[in-house]
């Protein structure tokens, strides 16, 4: 297996840049970018920058989601979600703020 990838960006090739010149005088191109692999598969590993990956999203995101396409919604169960109010005194006056501590329920 190559230890290289082309960018899957479908506009990579547009971008102007110094780094994606490539030929010989009179016959110059703008190519994709290369980009090495580590072995674990990443976006990272198949485009040359974020540009790359949300133009890549834009264009195919239909075909994407028709992969695995999600017809209900997913749920994790939680314990009764727990609130705490701090006060605190400062030299301007007393304030107080509200958490709320959500933990998953392992039992379920």
């Amino acid at each position: 297996m190559s230890d290289f990838n082309w960018c899957h960006g479908p506009e990579c090739h547009t971008k102007h840049t110094v780094d994606r010149v490539r030929g010989v005088k009179g016959s110059k191109v703008l190519r994709t970018r290369k980009i090495k692999t580590w072995g674990q598969a990443t976006m990272y590993s198949y485009f040359c920058s974020n540009n790359c990956y949300d133009n890549f999203a834009n264009k195919y995101i239909e075909q994407v989601i028709a992969i695995a396409p999600r017809t209900e919604a997913l749920e994790t169960p939680i314990q009764d979600p727990k609130k705490t109010t701090h006060t605190h005194d400062y030299s301007w006056g007393r304030h107080s703020y509200t958490t709320t501590e959500i933990k998953v329920d392992e039992t379920r």
